[in-house]
Formats: C-alpha cells, sequence, structure tokens
C-alpha cells in the first residue's frame, strides 16, 4: 500500500471525510467523550450490555494510541532495530556485511501501512455497527448532565470523559517559532533529519532517540534532571543510558534550558549546566517533557466538575465533582499508559451504570519503555520500595546468568524483585531485558492475585528463554528461605538416613 493509500485509509476509519452525525436520542444511559482507548473501551462494554452509548470525538478516533503514540512508535522502533540488527550481523554472529541501502521513508511508509491496517479496529463504522452513536465535534458541558455537540445536545445518565492528554510544551523563549515537533508531529516527516534534539529523557524521549540514533541521525538529549527514566530504579536507567550511549546517543542531563533560536532551518538550543554555558544544533527539535490534560473548551464548570491544569479530580471510583461524571484515563493524571485507561475503562462501566464499587487503587498498572533493552516495572515504584529500607528483601539475577540472554548476545540487564520482609509477597519488580514488556506480565498477575514468588517458581518455565530469570530469583528465594535451624534439622537427617 503507497503512503498516500495508507493514510486515505487510515482517515476514512478513523474521521471519514463524509461522516453525517447522527440524530441524536431524547437521553442516554452513557456519553462519552474522547474517542482514544479509555473512551472506546467504555462505549464498547456499555453497547454491549445493552445501554445507548454516544461517543463523541473532536479528531480522530483511536487517540493517542493508534495514531501518533503506541502504534506508530512502535512500529519505528522495530524498523530501527532491524536496522541495527542487520549492520551488526556480520561482527556478532558472522552474518553478511551490509552497507548502505537505507531508506527512512520506506520504514516511515511501513508504519503508515501498518497504522492504517490497524486503525479498522478502532473505526467509526464499527463501532456504529457496535449500536453507538459516533459524533465528530467538540463536545462541551452545557449543564450538569447535557453535552452540546456543535449545536446537538446530548443528555445523559451518566458521562465519561476521556479526553486524554496532550504534549506539554514549556515556555522556553524562541522554542514557539522554532518549528519544533512532539509526538503528534514527528511521526508525519519522511526525511531523516541529520541532527535531532531532544528535549526530556523520560520515555517518550528515550525510545525516539534511539530509534532516531539507529536509522542514523545525530541525536543529542537534554534532561533537567541528573538521569534519564527518573520515575525507574536508577540502576536499570543506567543500563538504558549505556545502550542509548553507544548507539551514538549523546545524553547531557542536568541542563536548563534557557532559548531555542531558529536560523535558515536550523534550530539551535541554548543551556546551562552546573552554570556553563552550552548549545546544541539541530535540524530537528523534539520536545518530550511530559503531557498536559485535555479540559480546554469542555465546559466543565458548567457541569460542576473540578479540575486543575495536571487532572480532573476523581475519587476511587473514577468519578468527579458531579456524581453522573466518570472520568478515565490520561485526564486524570494517574499513570498516563494506554493500559492504564483500558483498565479504567472496564471498571468506569460498572461503577458508572450498576452501582459498582471498584477502585482504582487495586489496579496494579505495569508499564514499559520500548528502548533496547526494554525496562519494564510492575508494583510499587522504586523511590517507595527505597523508602522501606529493611522491611523488604530484594533479590536481583543479572541477564548474564540467564543462558537465553547469553544466546542472544543482550546480557547486560537484570531482574530485580523485591519482596516484603520475611515473606515471598511481591512489592515490586524490574526487568531490563529485550523483552522485558512480555515478561513483567508474569509479575503483574502475581502482585494482582497475590502470588508469592515460591508460588510463581512453581512454575516450569519453557527453556531456554529470557524469563527464566524469574525462576532463578524464585530459587534463590527458596534458598534464603533455609535457616540454619533448618539446615540442622537436615543436617540430622542425612546422618539417620543412609
Amino acid at each position: 500500500m503507497s503512503g498516500t493509500a495508507a493514510e486515505d485509509t487510515h482517515i476514512s476509519n478513523v474521521h471519514p471525510p463524509d461522516w453525517a452525525n447522527p440524530s441524536p436520542r431524547a437521553k442516554y444511559h452513557l456519553v462519552v467523550i474522547g474517542g482514544g482507548t479509555g473512551g472506546l473501551v467504555t462505549a464498547a462494554i456499555a453497547s454491549g450490555l445493552g445501554a445507548k452509548v454516544a461517543l463523541v470525538e473532536r479528531h480522530y478516533l483511536g487517540g493517542d494510541c493508534l495514531n501518533v503514540g503506541c502504534v506508530p512508535s512502535k512500529a519505528l522502533i522495530r524498523a530501527a532495530r532491524a536496522w541495527r540488527e542487520a549492520r551488526e550481523a556480520h561482527a556478532h554472529f558472522g552474518g553478511p556485511s551490509v552497507n548502505g541501502g537505507e531508506s527512512f521513508a520506506v520504514a516511515m511508509a511501513r508504519m503508515r501501512t501498518v497504522r492504517a491496517g490497524i486503525s479498522a479496529i478502532d473505526s467509526a463504522a464499527r463501532y456504529r455497527s457496535l449500536g453507538v452513536d459516533v459524533f465528530f465535534g467538540e463536545a462541551r458541558f452545557v449543564a450538569g448532565d447535557t453535552v452540546d455537540v456543535d449545536g446537538r445536545k446530548l443528555r445523559f445518565h451518566r458521562a465519561v470523559i476521556a479526553s486524554g492528554s496532550r504534549p506539554l510544551v514549556p515556555p522556553i523563549p524562541g522554542l514557539s517559532g522554532s518549528n519544533y515537533l512532539t509526538n503528534e508531529s514527528i511521526f508525519s516527516i519522511s526525511e531523516l533529519p541529520k541532527r535531532l534534539a531532544v528535549i526530556g529523557g523520560g520515555p517518550i524521549g528515550a525510545e525516539l532517540a534511539q530509534a532516531f540514533a539507529r536509522f542514523g541521525s545525530s541525536v543529542t538529549i537534554l534532561e533537567l534532571g541528573k538521569r534519564i527514566l527518573a520515575n525507574d530504579d536508577p540502576d536499570a536507567a543506567k543500563v538504558v543510558a549505556c545502550s542509548l550511549e553507544r548507539d551514538g546517543v549523546r545524553l547531557v542531563t542536568g541542563v536548563k534550558v534557557e532559548q531555542v533560536k531558529t536560523t535558515n532551518g536550523a534550530t539551535r538550543v541554548v543551556y546551562t549546566r552546573a552554570g556553563e554555558p552550552g548549545t546544541v544544533e539541530a535540524e530537528a527539535l523534539l520536545v518530550s517533557s511530559g503531557r498536559a490534560p485535555n479540559v480546554d473548551g469542555l465546559g466543565l464548570e458548567a457541569a460542576g466538575v473540578e479540575y486543575d491544569r495536571k487532572k480532573v479530580f476523581t475519587d476511587e471510583r473514577l468519578r468527579t465533582s458531579n456524581h453522573r461524571i466518570f472520568a478515565v484515563g490520561d485526564v486524570t493524571g494517574r499513570l498516563q499508559f494506554t493500559h492504564t485507561a483500558d483498565g479504567h475503562a472496564r471498571m468506569v462501566v460498572p461503577n458508572a451504570l450498576f452501582f459498582g464499587r471498584k477502585k482504582v487503587s487495586d489496579l496494579i498498572v505495569p508499564w514499559c519503555t520500548y528502548t533496547q533493552p526494554e525496562l519494564a516495572h510492575a508494583g510499587a515504584s522504586w523511590s517507595e520500595v527505597a523508602k522501606l529500607g529493611d522491611d523488604a528483601d530484594t533479590i536481583t539475577i543479572p541477564l548474564s546468568e540467564v543462558d537465553r540472554a547469553r544466546l542472544d548476545g543482550s546480557d547486560e540487564g537484570f531482574f530485580r524483585v523485591h519482596l516484603k520482609k520475611g515473606s515471598d509477597r511481591i512489592l515490586a519488580a524490574t526487568i531490563v531485558a529485550d523483552n522485558g514488556g512480555d515478561i513483567i506480565s508474569q509479575l503483574s498477575q502475581g502482585i494482582t492475585h497475590q502470588m508469592g514468588l515460591g508460588a510463581i517458581g512453581k512454575t516450569i518455565f519453557p527453556y531456554p528463554t529470557q524469563a527464566e530469570a524469574v525462576r532463578k530469583a524464585a530459587d534463590q528465594y527458596q534458598r534464603r528461605k533455609l535457616t540454619s535451624r533448618a539446615r540442622k534439622v537436615l543436617d540430622l537427617y542425612f546422618r539417620i538416613v543412609r
């Protein structure tokens, strides 16, 4: 599929140019504002249960994840990884030597083709077939039980705000006139920038910096904090940082960006670090410095919904200050991941329509940064675990002790699990490995269902896999359980039994 055909297919699915909004019903059981993951899953579940549902989207169905987030970024990351593997096949595995022939435009075209194919799942036609009334336009509350969509009034029994978030653009002098990129615009380019500057060393900045470096850009990350991936285990973040640097990414941490200057298509980022001035020059600038909730223009005041610049306020049941109205996903300010929004949606339908009592605090939300190696985590944050001190037992298994990681030539990471002192109850787990995002699900399941590490260790793992690190950690826990008194009893037993 050509790039133009892919884009046409994509748009015809997520915002058909000839779409006619339906005539509103007298009253809906549920009106959902926002057609990202949270809104789509909420609408599909509620409609499937028989509720009359309206879904309102002002731009593209699928939200960030499909259009400018998970789907395009992971397609691009996979292409960049393939390029790197091709270049290194000879040196690492005795494979063929590869030189030149790369085409960034082809990699971007493939991404758009894949995205177009996936977009059918989130299409307006599909949701109409599910019985959902799909409206495109600007949604605005005009009362505590009514939403206006371009002059059409949608009255509701309950409503869910799933409007998501957008890139937070810092107030840096000169930035607004620099033609900077965000995750909302970087996937629209087709020409590889020779030099790329990235403001922000969080997950998005780290992932795209590594990908563009592998495509051949000269990449510099400017990070305000002392290290990249500040919300993750420092040891794990260090492994990722070293991997980025090996790929040619320059990491400049502890900076304050003072100004952005643009001259003849080139961008100069001026910063200070430890009181010393510095500059980075690039053809493209990616801003990846946080997210802001999409609340502007929603008329939340008219609905009596409390919010601030960071979030819509919700209680444990995802209910806002107007008890007819709930909120899910990024707009709540909680962990801003696609799977968080999905989890919220599965909770909010029974809570909103059937007097459910499900609590947000009961959700165990893992996360993964899709660099190579991937950095995945589940459970309490590393800072929360650090505060526990001696009240937690920690087991670390280096991937250099895992056969599959050694066979793959990717053994620089580790698996780390934190247990409640004196027990096998899992408080948190971190893994830095090529398949970390897949492996962490097992630990997330264990925490959710209160399975101890010992119980997980009784599972037979296929050999060889990198997930075997989990079993090795369970084995180490079992050895720790063998107290000196127990050893003496066993010694006595084996002296008797001959």
